[in-house]
């Protein structure tokens, strides 16, 4: 069964701050919780991504327990949006559309996460018990590290 999670956060910044910043996979170990063990593994020729790139990390999600997980960048269109689709991971399926709009002078940026989970009725019975509230607390950190870096009055 898929789920989908959606999320959407006003950040103060124009579009081209927010796209370099979220178009770079250095950046995702910034708003990934630390006990989850976010290793970001492949080197990088660029900063931003680019349409079939291939991005592996470690992630230990469960009882620090490692897993390798592999995305590509399966669409980008500069400073509007981009999906990265996992290939090899924890996830049955995995599709994580990243979207950015220009909005009350600054960016809207929407998250929309279509996945699912292996194992049949076993996946069903672990998304209830702590896989769908494990993402929605991943989300709630970012929201709040973002909230810090573009949205936090500076004096």
């Amino acid at each position: 069964m898929k789920h989908r999670l959606y999320r959407e956060q006003q950040l103060n910044c124009d579009i081209e701050t927010a796209w370099h910043f979220f178009s770079s996979p250095k950046n995702l170990s910034k708003i990934t919780p630390k006990d989850m063990g976010f290793t970001v593994l492949s080197d990088y020729n660029s900063e931003q991504i680019v349409e079939g790139m291939v991005i592996d990390y470690i992630v230990s999600p469960l009882l620090k327990v490692p897993l390798k997980w592999r995305t590509r960048i399966t669409h980008v269109t500069p400073h509007k949006s981009f999906t990265d689709f996992q290939e090899k991971g924890p996830y049955k399926y995995w599709n994580h559309f990243h979207e950015f709009i220009p909005h009350k002078g600054g960016v809207l940026m929407k998250d929309t996460v279509d996945y699912e989970l292996p194992f049949g009725f076993l996946g069903k019975v672990a998304h209830r018990l702590f896989v769908k509230k494990k993402l929605a607390d991943i989300f709630d950190f970012r929201y709040g590290v973002l909230e810090k870096m573009f949205n936090s009055i500076k004096n």
